[in-house]
């Protein structure tokens, strides 16, 4: 049996869709607080188990015959230490045979803020005598095309990346990456991937990509850190989610969320998704 955390998320949903085309739905368990959110996946099949990180207690019943776990790092950043700690004890209780976790790119060495609560699970997962495989995903260009209007509207990306590139893959992608790592034949114990797409993109790029796509006129403006969290703030972002915003610009100035192994497309068996194929498919 193979369990997914936050399987009614984004990238949970997407991931329990690649495991399906490489397993029959009886093997895959969706692990959700709210089991109602995924009647359509019990619908298909797919075994639906309540699992809450308010009440950590639930993944020890939740992670019951469980052979696998893709454990999706939580969303609730500064909260995810204690609740990843949950997961794993769950687990190691259960005798789960691998877990996977999806961390960030080059985390054991990046600057980056996003990074430090990744390297904290990493070290846990370390010490817990789980085996366990790391997914170290990129930046998810979805981070930028699901918040065009803006950009549509004013004419203008913002940001505070100069003429940094990053790889950002989507998270198609990357669930098709966990789920190939999740049902391969090989053993995965022990592995870190650094995960990203194919060809790299700066802000620049993106916005005359979006023009492209728009028949609009899209230009890109570079700001300094300080003031792109003023234009975050100024647009209804929390300060504290726009200084992780700004610090990721900085990181990608840096060249931390680039990398060019290609790891991802091998590991999918196609090349990944272009961000001008994301533009068109949120315009």
């Amino acid at each position: 049996m193979i369990a997914v955390t936050g399987a009614s998320g984004h990238l949970g949903r997407l991931a329990i869709k690649s495991l399906l085309e490489k397993t029959e739905a009886g093997n895959i368990i969706a692990l959700v607080r709210n089991p109602e959110a995924v009647a359509d996946l019990a619908a298909a099949g797919v075994v639906v188990r309540k699992a809450d990180y308010d009440q950590p207690e639930s993944y020890v019943e939740a992670l019951k015959g469980v052979d696998k776990l893709l454990l999706i790092s939580g969303s609730a950043v500064g909260q995810r230490i204690a609740q990843h700690t949950a997961v794993i004890e769950a687990a190691k209780a259960n005798s789960v045979g691998l877990i996977a976790y999806t961390s960030i790119l080059k985390a054991d060495k990046s600057p980056i803020l996003l990074a430090q609560e990744h390297v904290a699970t990493e070290k846990l997962l370390a010490s817990s005598g789980v085996p366990h495989v790391i997914l170290r995903n990129g930046w998810y260009v979805e981070n930028y095309t699901e918040n065009m209007a803006p950009v549509l509207e004013h004419g203008a990306v913002i940001g505070a990346a100069g003429e940094g590139r990053v790889a950002a893959a989507s998270r198609a992608d990357y669930a098709a990456a966990a789920a190939a790592v999740l049902t391969s034949d090989e053993a995965q114990a022990g592995k870190i991937y650094e995960l990203a797409a194919d060809e790299d993109f700066s802000m620049a790029d993106y916005a005359a990509a979006i023009a492209k796509a728009s028949g609009k006129a899209i230009a890109y403006v570079d700001m300094t850190e300080a003031d792109y969290v003023k234009a975050l703030v100024g647009a209804g972002v929390p300060e504290g989610f726009a200084q992780v915003l700004a610090d990721a610009d900085s990181a990608i100035k840096a060249g931390w969320l680039t990398d060019a192994s290609k790891t991802l497309s091998s590991l999918i068996g196609r090349p990944t998704i272009s961000v001008a194929e994301s533009i068109k498919a949120h315009l």
